[in-house]
């Protein structure tokens, strides 16, 4: 399958790096199978930090997930939302896979996550708003190992 990555640079080799702040699914080098929303992040990427938008295509085999800890959200359900809220509080559980897939908590989204942290949705209802949302999905290859799983193909300027 082709897995697209959103940057304000060319990368060949990823390699796993540490965030610079809390994210939905914890370190790791995000993916998805979708390639607009990674040249929407590309654009915002490189309006913050410089440099050309650039969405970089990768192969990834999806047997060779076999021998590595998944956990996957098929969909917004209760436990990907607080996954996702412990993940956004820095409160990240490591070691507990090594593959995380599942939707993306976009700009859109996280404003559902932000009044559910809050208080003023359930988790039902937030995810009851979360369902109607256009929701794209994320890889996020937590270790070195299963991000060099990842063969680069080319790469785009966007």
């Amino acid at each position: 399958m082709e897995l697209f990555h959103g940057s304000n640079q060319i990368i060949k080799q990823p390699k796993l790096l540490a965030p610079t702040h809390p994210l939905d699914f914890g370190a790791g080098f995000y993916a998805t199978t979708n390639k607009e929303p990674a040249a929407a992040f590309a654009r915002k990427v490189a309006k913050w930090r410089g440099g050309n938008a650039v969405v970089n295509t990768y192969f990834f085999e999806e047997t060779h997930i076999k021998p590595f800890k998944l956990l996957k959200f098929d969909n917004p359900n209760i436990k990907w939302l607080q996954f996702v809220v412990e993940n956004r509080a820095d409160r990240e559980q490591k070691g507990i896979a090594d593959i995380v897939f599942g939707p993306v908590a976009n700009d859109d989204v996280y404003s559902v996550v932000e009044l559910y942290e809050a208080g003023t949705y359930t988790e039902k209802e937030a995810i009851a708003r979360l369902k109607i949302k256009k929701l794209f999905n994320q890889y996020v290859f937590k270790t070195q190992e299963t991000i060099n799983l990842l063969l680069f193909k080319q790469y785009d300027y966007v």
